[in-house]
């Protein structure tokens, strides 16, 4: 991949295509094994990406994707947040950007376009859910207005090591 300068002047956000699976795949595969981020422990491919691409968009949520140069370098999207018809106005938040991208306002360019698309569909309230310690990850969601809201203790575990997750709450 070849990564430009360091400010998000240069990237597009649009709408992730499925043409897009296998660079969602190749960005979310560096979490998958080089860190807590996510408790996924196999690999995915760009089938599998499609399938998560396609359960999000028929819910009607938005999933969106940072481009610089042609190439997908970030990606954010909104799901459900429970399955419960009194829940319809929640959503889970998510963000992964490409290793080398951290730090550029890249993943701020992708939430400045992706909460008032949920404010938009009506939602009422944005979830986040972040493995801890994750320094980058509290930072980005409270620049937000995101505030925690809870912590759950040693509920994961990856690289033979129980996480706790946190979870952050906006309301739209």
């Amino acid at each position: 991949m070849n990564v430009q300068p360091d400010t998000a002047t240069d990237i597009e956000i649009r709408p992730a295509e499925i043409a897009d699976a296998g660079s969602l795949a190749r960005i979310y595969n560096f979490y998958i094994k080089e860190t807590i981020v996510t408790f996924e422990e196999e690999a995915l491919d760009a089938a599998d990406m499609v399938e998560r691409l396609l359960d999000v968009q028929r819910e009607s949520f938005p999933w969106l994707v940072a481009v610089r140069g042609g190439e997908v370098v970030g990606y954010a999207y909104a799901t459900k947040w429970k399955p419960r018809y009194g829940y319809r106005f929640s959503a889970e938040v998510t963000v992964y950007l490409d290793r080398t991208c951290g730090g550029r306002g890249i993943g701020s360019k992708l939430y400045d376009q992706l909460l008032p698309m949920l404010k938009a569909l009506g939602l009422h309230m944005a979830f986040g859910g972040i493995a801890l310690p994750n320094d980058a990850s509290v930072a980005f969601h409270e620049k937000f207005g995101f505030v925690k809201v809870a912590q759950f203790h040693e509920v994961g575990i990856k690289f033979d090591r129980w996480i706790d997750v946190g979870y952050w709450e906006r309301v739209l």
